[in-house]
């Protein structure tokens, strides 16, 4: 199972830090991490699509909740990145409040992703964005981006230093992925797919 057929995409709600958060009637799939660690170029490799989620080489760019809905069958949210040292203070404990509500109300919200920089061992931030995810007691796992930044050697050395900083369970996946090669986009939508109440049947193989 690769990906679900895609006939109808859109962005259909867009969140700023005073907005209502939509109640939705189906399955979320949140997506966080830092800024510029590849949000937006993940969702639209999972969606087959160019630039349909917003891209930018300006870290903080993403400062709304974006609601993209695909079919009938499930939603993206793609998260405001956080650890943009040139957004205000006031702002990020703004946002931090807008997230954590919607990670604690949100009654469609089945699983987030969390993004790192596989380049790198995860920040404190990522650590405490980990750590914050996994009390919700909902289903995550995480993605390592840019992976064709690096050797194929260094990537599972990689893999296994995230899995020791953020003190990933034995559970919970760690996929390496790049947006250049698709690396992981299959590994991504068999964690995903589960969660998707209409539409399953109309997968590709």
């Amino acid at each position: 199972m690769e990906s679900i057929v895609i006939r109808d995409l859109k962005l259909e709600t867009v969140v700023g830090v005073t907005g209502k958060l939509p109640e939705n009637t189906l399955p979320e799939i949140a997506f966080a991490g830092r800024s510029n660690v590849g949000k937006s170029s993940l969702i639209n490799s999972l969606l087959g699509r160019k630039s349909f989620a917003r891209t930018s080489s300006q870290p903080g760019k993403t400062q709304t909740l974006n609601f993209y809905r695909i079919n009938d069958d499930l939603y993206f949210t793609d998260l405001p990145g956080y650890g943009y040292a040139k957004v205000s203070m006031e702002l990020r404990m703004k946002w931090g409040k807008v997230i954590e509500k919607y990670f604690r109300t949100s009654k469609q919200l089945c699983c987030i992703i969390q993004l790192v920089d596989i380049r790198h061992d995860p920040t404190k931030d990522d650590v405490a964005m980990f750590d914050w995810i996994k009390s919700t007691g909902l289903k995550t796992f995480v993605v390592a981006t840019k992976a064709d930044k690096i050797s194929r050697g260094a990537v599972k050395a990689q893999i296994q230093a995230i899995k020791k900083v953020l003190k990933v369970p034995e559970d919970v996946p760690v996929i390496p992925f790049s947006s250049v090669t698709k690396q992981g986009v299959a590994e991504i939508w068999q964690q995903i797919t589960p969660f998707i109440t209409n539409g399953v049947e109309d997968t590709v193989q």
